[in-house]
């Protein structure tokens, strides 16, 4: 009994050495190949991260761009309305400056008048006092006891009480003329200062006012053009990363065949017409990857920015609404390249179908990836859960398709 129990140990023993001998580890020369791949992932992970910082960065540049824009944009608007009202105001006082020329004008035409009554009075003041000079000082006793009658001398009286109120009144009048005019004169002239000095502030304000529109323009133009460099930076880190993402894709594969255990060669099977992820996509419908009710919120091309408003906006893909947490499945067989943040879609999946097809899923809510880097998954395969991160405005599916990295219509690849 005791010689049966050790002979079943060493039948054990010999059969563990036999599985440890048909999963040897790497030979050196794989081992080699193997730190390679490894070091070459790592520098590659050190690439993708100044890519996405540098990303990051071209966003931060952009948002900050895009809100000094709007602030100045603002300002620019303020300036424009105070110039209309600045000029407004000028021609208001244009035609009060008009309208005080023109009453200056009457007035000086007033005063010749004036003047030519007061002249006219001088000559009869003056022709009174020659008469006087020539004939000698008559008195008023005189005249009025030279009456012949007491009729002829109420009559005397009354002329020579005529005369000399006709003689105080001249004088009245020439006195208040004189100053009428002169006050007159003076308060048109100095109206007339006062509208032309106010004339000159508005002009200057107005000058001003249209300097600085000069500055905010340059300062919009400064904007726009930092926001087109952003974008274009962020393009381009885009693409990289889609580049750094199937390269890693590819060195995980290749990771993953050199970390296999050896095993004989199998005889090949014929190629089956089948849809395994290990073959690349030959053309075809994609299957929707949604297979809840949702509705096309949003399709490839032109359109409005839902975010900044911004009219004709390019939309890469096709967004589909249906409620957060809605499972969401590959369109078609391939390699997971990316399942991360992935900067303005937030979390975002990438897969790759082989020749040059790629499909991207964005907003998947946080917690809601469902699939690695490397993963080979299978159409049909739930991939994510729908959410609404990076930049949307509601929960949904943002669906895209590339094609050698270039964004194309996704609709004619959907059933």
């Amino acid at each position: 009994m005791k010689r049966s129990t050790g002979l079943k140990k060493w039948i054990m023993l010999i059969a563990s050495f036999a599985i440890l001998f048909s999963m040897a580890p790497p030979s050196t020369g794989q081992a080699s190949e193997l730190d390679k791949v490894n070091q070459q992932l790592k520098q590659l992970q050190t690439e993708m991260r100044q890519a996405e910082n540098k990303q990051q960065e071209a966003k931060s540049t952009k948002a900050e761009a895009t809100k000094l824009l709007g602030k100045t944009q603002k300002d620019m608007d303020y300036l424009l309305s105070e110039i209309d009202k600045k000029a407004n105001e000028m021609a208001n006082v244009a035609h009060q400056i008009d309208e005080t020329e023109l009453n200056l004008a009457e007035s000086a035409d007033e005063l010749q008048k004036v003047n030519k009554r007061i002249d006219e009075r001088e000559d009869l003041l003056d022709t009174r006092v020659r008469l006087m000079y020539t004939n000698g000082v008559v008195s008023y006793i005189d005249v009025l006891f030279s009456a012949t009658s007491f009729s002829d001398f109420l009559d005397r009286f009354d002329s020579l009480q005529s005369i000399a109120e006709q003689d105080k009144e001249i004088l009245a009048e020439h006195k208040r003329d004189k100053q009428l005019v002169v006050q007159k004169k003076q308060e048109i002239e100095t109206n007339l200062k006062q509208v032309k000095l106010l004339y000159a502030k508005l002009d200057n304000a107005k000058k001003d006012l249209m300097l600085k529109e000069k500055e905010k323009e340059v300062m919009i133009a400064s904007y726009n053009k930092q926001i087109d460099e952003s974008d274009d930076a962020s393009e381009e880190q885009d693409r990289l990363l889609i580049e750094f993402a199937k390269k890693r894709a590819e060195l995980l594969r290749k990771k993953n065949e050199l970390m296999k255990p050896k095993e004989k060669p199998k005889p090949k099977k014929p190629r089956s017409n089948s849809n395994s992820s290990n073959s690349a996509y030959a053309g075809g419908k994609f299957a929707v990857p949604l297979h809840d009710d949702y509705y096309i919120s949003s399709r490839f091309g032109s359109r409005t920015d839902p975010i900044t408003g911004k009219q004709g906006a390019f939309h890469s893909g096709l967004d589909m609404a249906t409620p957060g947490g809605t499972d969401i499945y590959a369109a078609e067989s391939g390699t997971v390249l990316i399942a991360e943040w992935w900067s303005g879609y937030g979390n975002c999946v990438v897969i790759d179908h082989g020749n040059g097809v790629w499909s991207l899923y964005g907003h998947i809510r946080n917690g809601g990836i469902k699939v690695s880097k490397g993963d080979q998954v299978s159409r049909g395969d739930k991939i994510a859960e729908v959410g609404a991160t990076g930049r949307a405005t509601g929960n949904h599916l943002h669906f895209e398709v590339r094609v050698d990295g270039e964004r194309v219509d996704p609709e004619p690849y959907l059933k």
